[in-house]
């Protein structure tokens, strides 16, 4: 993918982030990134071609953090995928605690954003169920669930510009105690 391609869905996901999923139409963003909508079709002929990329972007910058994510040859325990997901990793280049939540709401419209939610938590849940089958979790299926719904759960109730933000580190400090208490991490 070419970098003005990548600049021109960086400026997307600050749309989305900012304004809102319904904020994001062709002529937005065209404008958003000071060119004619002629101009931007020459790089994403429709509106799904430009959102089937934005759905990739997304998918590969998570992929490439949680990639990066434990040591060399093992999978990352269940506290470094708690803290990869608190800590936000990815939030600077994607604005992960704005836009997630458009995100969840923009899956009940677009089957691309419902898919892309679907396969990016469909691999982090891969992963955090092995490490509580490696734990002797009792039901690890059930486990990773709530372990995802707490993390998943706390940015929308901490995150930035939410009413508990100033409550941010002592839920996370918290999530991290319960997980340390629970699989000795």
């Amino acid at each position: 993918m070419s970098d003005r391609k990548r600049e021109i869905l960086q400026e997307a996901i600050e749309m989305i982030a900012d304004e809102g999923y319904g904020s994001l139409s062709m002529r937005a963003l065209a404008r958003a990134n000071g060119m004619k909508l002629g101009a931007l079709q020459y790089h994403f002929r429709t509106r799904e071609e430009m959102l089937r990329a934005l759905v990739e972007q997304i998918a590969e910058e998570y992929q490439q953090a949680f990639d990066s994510m434990g040591r060399e040859g093992e999978s990352p325990s269940i506290r470094e995928m708690a803290e990869f997901v608190l800590d936000d990793s990815v939030g600077d280049i994607l604005l992960s605690d704005r836009l997630f939540p458009q995100l969840w709401a923009m899956q009940q419209v677009e089957p691309l954003v419902s898919d892309l939610l679907e396969d990016v938590y469909a691999g982090y849940m891969t992963v955090l169920e092995e490490a509580l089958e490696k734990k002797g979790a009792d039901s690890p299926r059930a486990e990773a669930l709530c372990l995802m719904s707490m993390m998943e759960g706390e940015s929308l109730f901490t995150g930035r510009g939410r009413r508990w933000e100033s409550d941010r580190g002592a839920v996370r400090e918290t999530i991290l105690k319960y997980i340390n208490e629970r699989y000795g991490e």
